[in-house]
C-alpha cells in the first residue's frame, strides 16, 4: 500500500449484523457480521473473526483474520489468510 492510499475504513458490518443480498461498497470494508450473497469493493476487506460469508468475495485486497468464506476470493493485490480462517472455495490472487 502507497502512503498515498487512503486506509480509513469507509463501511463496516458489525458483529451480529447479516444482510441476504449482494453487497457493493466503494472503498475500504470490514465485515464482522453476516453476508448470504455476494461482497464487492473497489479497496481493500478485512473479514473478521465472527464473519460469515456464504457467497462470492471481491475487493483489492483480502485479509482474513478469522470466520468463514463459503465462497470463491477474487483479490488482484493480494489474499491473506490467517490460521482462524476457513475457506471453502477457490482463491485468485498474485500474492
Amino acid at each position: 500500500m502507497a502512503l498515498t492510499d487512503n486506509i480509513s475504513i469507509n463501511s463496516i458490518l458489525g458483529s451480529g449484523s447479516s444482510v441476504k443480498g449482494d453487497v457493493k461498497i466503494n472503498g475500504f470494508a470490514r465485515i464482522d457480521g453476516d453476508i448470504d450473497g455476494n461482497l464487492e469493493t473497489t479497496g481493500n476487506i478485512i473479514i473478521g473473526e465472527k464473519a460469515r460469508i456464504r457467497g462470492n468475495v471481491t475487493g483489492r485486497s483480502v485479509t482474513v483474520i478469522g470466520g468463514i468464506v463459503l465462497g470463491n476470493i477474487v483479490a488482484p493485490e493480494f489474499v491473506r489468510l490467517l490460521s482462524t480462517s476457513a475457506i471453502i472455495g477457490d482463491i485468485q490472487t498474485k500474492k
